[in-house]
């Protein structure tokens, strides 16, 4: 089989494509033919020797969700690692069929942001229709699902995005207010809100935690603002520079304001599939009633990895990127 490792974290030249023997399922696994595998941060994060889930596990294939066949019946999953590649042996419960009208390019982009998604907001924040929950890159993978998802739950979604460039795909995913960020980006948000997921993860979670409203959650999944933008390798200096600037929330203030700071990573559920199969079960039937939509996905070739990661880490991306094998 073909499939792209890193041998030792380091820049986009670190991802090699490589021909390797078949994985054999193992008890309760499945042999999927990939066609597609999802691109996401986390999987920069690994290449670069960052994502703390993989210490020691290299070499490595990156990448958390695929879609391709089994016996020729379309089908997409995700899986701890080990996307990056043509065949994949994974355990019969991280797999679903592919939705009708879906391709498998569509289906590779879905899982990995739609479970984050709904675990953020149905474990984690525990919203209520109702509620106004402020959504940051809401234009990239992660972003389209939350604005989706609180349109479908009866939330009100506050959309920001880097350009205006970006503005009309949170738009019509059913976004109730689009804001571009820029420094007057707080003043614009009038009344506290009930719920914020950032994934910036630097510049944004203070001014964020002072705008929610009593009771409100302040939620972090991910930090963007570490990555390097200009470089396929991190600054060590700026990485410090940027975690010395990641605020400290007290006990009292979060007591005194009657506010939560909640963080989560869903590659640490693997454990607990039943949450993922839960989760996916109400995705499929939002996409079988119409109510979850597509985003638009963009295609590297596996050859091209590589550059794959450097526009997703280029900030200028919508929607998802996918790698084709």
């Amino acid at each position: 089989m073909r499939r792209i490792v890193v041998k030792k974290p380091g820049g986009h030249e670190a991802l090699e494509l490589v021909e390797s023997p078949d994985p054999v399922p193992g008890p309760g696994q499945v042999l999927v033919r990939v066609k597609n595998a999802g691109v996401n941060y986390a999987d920069c994060l690994v290449r670069m020797g960052l994502y703390s889930a993989a210490k020691g596990l290299y070499p490595v294939a990156p990448g958390f969700e695929f879609a391709g066949s089994i016996d020729d019946e379309p089908v997409f999953g995700i899986t701890r690692f080990g996307a990056y590649s043509d065949r994949v042996a994974v355990p019969k419960e991280q797999i679903w069929p592919c939705p009708e009208g879906w391709s498998p390019a569509d289906c590779a982009a879905l899982p990995a942001t739609a479970l984050t998604a709904y675990h953020g907001l149905m474990e984690v924040a525990r919203v209520r229709p109702g509620e106004t929950v402020l959504i940051h890159s809401a234009a990239g993978g992660m972003g389209c699902a939350l604005v989706q998802m609180c349109r479908i739950l009866g939330l009100k979604s506050i959309a920001v995005v880097g350009s205006r460039a970006k503005v009309r795909l949170p738009e019509q995913l059913g976004a109730d207010r689009v804001l571009v960020r820029s420094s007057k980006l707080w003043s614009e948000v009038e009344e506290g809100v009930d719920v914020i997921f950032d994934a910036n993860g630097v510049s944004t979670l203070r001014p964020g935690f002072e705008h929610l409203a009593p009771n409100g959650r302040l939620v972090v999944y991910g930090f963007a603002e570490m990555l390097p933008r200009a470089q396929a390798t991190p600054s060590l200096l700026r990485l410090l520079w940027n975690r010395a600037r990641v605020p400290s929330f007290s006990p009292l203030e979060l007591t005194a304001g009657n506010k939560t700071v909640a963080g989560f990573n869903v590659v640490h559920l693997f454990h607990r599939i039943g949450l993922a199969r839960k989760a996916m079960s109400d995705i499929l039937a939002w996409i079988r009633d119409g109510k979850y939509k597509k985003v638009p996905v963009k295609t590297f070739p596996a050859e091209q990895a590589g550059k794959a990661h450097q526009e997703l880490e280029s900030g200028r991306t919508v929607g998802k990127l996918v790698l084709a094998f």
